[in-house]
């Protein structure tokens, strides 16, 4: 790594568990392992952790240019804040069908996204994978009114949320330490560290 790059703090591990936690917390809803009566504990970590610290963890990718890293971390920083908002204002308000395509564009964009990570690490490779799947399961959820697919799409949210999270632990052992001290399958065509440049 260059001493230019050194100026610039990694921001994947904040950024990869900004998502993953607030990924586990509504997942555990949609899994029905919990109630919607505790939505409103994922919804102040949409506003703050998954939203807010992960759009600065985009921006912090500018400097670095990281065209994915800074797409990827304000894309899903913004899928919180609206989610919120949705929630909060919006709820009662939108047909099923229309949250299922919410949900589905989202599906779009985030496969067109795992699109992008075939020369990087597998576990980043797995994250995009099993996230795309989860946005889909939950769109064909709000379209058939499945509970089984709602169900399904949070049982693939939170394995989303475990791979987020070892990624973001991995990338942090990496700046710590230099290497990999978790395996990430690192690409040998692209020798830097997963989201990081």
């Amino acid at each position: 790594m260059s001493n230019e790059a050194k100026k610039f703090p990694n921001p994947a591990p904040l950024g990869l568990a900004g998502f993953a936690l607030t990924t586990w917390l509504l997942s555990m809803i949609n899994a029905g392992w919990f109630t919607g009566d505790a939505i409103g504990m994922v919804l102040a970590c949409a506003f703050a952790f998954g939203g807010t610290a992960q759009i600065i963890a985009g921006v912090m990718e500018v400097p670095r240019g990281n065209t994915f890293g800074a797409t990827a971390f304000v894309s899903y920083g913004a899928f919180w804040w609206s989610f919120a908002l949705f929630v909060l204002f919006l709820h009662d308000k939108v047909p099923a069908a229309f949250v299922g395509w919410y949900l589905c564009l989202w599906g779009v964009f985030t496969f067109y996204m795992w699109l992008a990570t075939f020369r990087s690490p597998k576990v980043l490779q797995g994250v995009f994978l099993v996230l795309w799947i989860t946005f889909f399961l939950l769109a064909f959820g709000e379209w058939t009114g499945s509970a089984a697919l709602h169900a399904a799409g949070g049982y693939a949210g939170l394995l989303t949320a475990i791979l987020a999270f070892y990624l973001s632990a991995a990338e942090m052992q990496i700046e710590m330490y230099g290497r990999a001290v978790f395996p990430i399958g690192q690409s040998t065509a692209t020798p830097a560290p997963t989201l990081a440049r």
